[in-house]
């Protein structure tokens, strides 16, 4: 059994964070094997105070870990973190605990604990993140900006990593939508990296906030990066890939977002554009669903505009591609038409015409009826 003097009383609520802290910082224990060794012993507490062998009788922990349990300055570490968090207000969620983020809390790897700031409220049901190259192309810039305006009918979530490029487009797109933006960082809450998008902090926090597993003494190292994008594809229930090269942190994410089973997306590009060589491999090797607009996003999402919390106003100048403007036409004049009917007769698939009918009801030109019913708004 191991015994430590602590230099604090702490209320029982603290302890239970304080061991957690400790247990996070803990050498050689992810959190798949802290949540082991939780479920076997009941609290963090519980664990510190086992003894060796109950420990080792646990399925993978063997000595090595137990050795890392004895050492006395996690706990002295655990207090300073404690004291940081306290002085400074920060909130937590831990794993067990009702608050912690539904989505992330179905991840294996899962953090034991995570930091937030701000106003976050993850109660919305549509929660997307957004990733994509640094490098971001004025092409992908207007793009990503598009998507989160015609997404902003459905008051979705964006998420991503408050870095440069994809990620700051992404959440500055939310903010002007008045959408909630939650940004997921790679170090602790005492900094903000990159340094320049600090002028960005508190729009951010006034529409959501910023979440991290990263203590006050961690940097932004490349590693933190790797771990935090699992953070980003936890959340989320699809993550939409605007722009790669042939390698980058998105599609890593990506492929996270994959093993938890959650919905990718990318946007095509142009076979010889060096920031869309990963985004149509994935798409190519079918690990991403190809996707041009939000109504694509939308569909495949079966998320439901009638559902939406801000009102669809008509468009006077609209742009339309082919497939709206067949549709647009068949509609003039018409009473409320089936689904299959305008498929057949604007000689479009199914799929294609149900896609292109959300787009319309998105820009405010469609409305939908029950029985698959649509007709044109005046």
């Amino acid at each position: 059994m191991v015994n430590f003097k602590l230099t604090i009383n702490y209320l029982m609520n603290d302890t239970n964070l304080l061991y957690t802290l400790a247990l996070q910082k803990a050498a050689n224990i992810g959190d798949i094997t802290a949540k082991k060794l939780v479920q076997h012993c009941g609290s963090a507490e519980d664990i510190f105070k086992e003894k060796d062998n109950f420990l080792q009788k646990i399925n993978g922990i063997g000595s090595y870990i137990c050795k890392s349990l004895k050492d006395k300055n996690l706990l002295i570490s655990a207090e300073k973190e404690l004291k940081y968090i306290q002085s400074n207000a920060i909130q937590h969620w831990y794993y067990q605990d009702d608050n912690y983020p539904k989505r992330l809390k179905h991840c294996i790897d899962g953090p034991i604990l995570l930091f937030h700031s701000g106003t976050i409220n993850l109660e919305q049901q549509h929660i997307i993140s957004i990733v994509g190259t640094r490098n971001i192309t004025n092409h992908g810039k207007r793009i990503c900006e598009d998507i989160v305006e015609e997404l902003s009918v459905l008051n979705p979530i964006i998420i991503s990593g408050f870095a440069y490029g994809t990620d700051i487009t992404a959440h500055k797109a939310a903010i002007k939508n008045n959408l909630q933006t939650i940004g997921c960082l790679a170090h602790g809450m005492n900094q903000i990296y990159p340094k320049v998008h600090k002028k960005y902090m508190r729009d951010v926090e006034a529409n959501g906030g910023f979440v991290t597993e990263f203590w006050s003494n961690s940097n932004p190292d490349r590693e933190n990066f790797i771990k935090r994008n699992r953070i980003i594809a936890g959340l989320s229930e699809a993550t939409l890939v605007i722009e790669s090269a042939e390698k980058g942190g998105s599609l890593v994410t990506a492929d996270i977002a994959n093993s938890y089973n959650r919905e990718v997306f990318a946007l095509p590009g142009r076979p010889d554009d060096k920031f869309s060589i990963g985004t149509n491999n994935l798409i190519k090797l079918q690990r991403a669903q190809l996707v041009t607009s939000a109504a694509d996003i939308a569909y495949m999402l079966n998320w439901d505009v009638k559902q939406s919390k801000k009102p669809i106003q008509p468009q006077l100048f609209v742009d339309l591609n082919p497939s709206e403007e067949k549709i647009v036409a068949y509609l003039k004049g018409k009473d409320k038409v089936g689904l299959d009917v305008i498929a057949r007769n604007c000689d479009l698939p199914i799929y294609q015409t149900s896609s292109t009918l959300l787009n319309l009801e998105l820009k405010g030109l469609t409305r939908p009826h029950p029985g698959k019913q649509f007709e044109l708004i005046a």
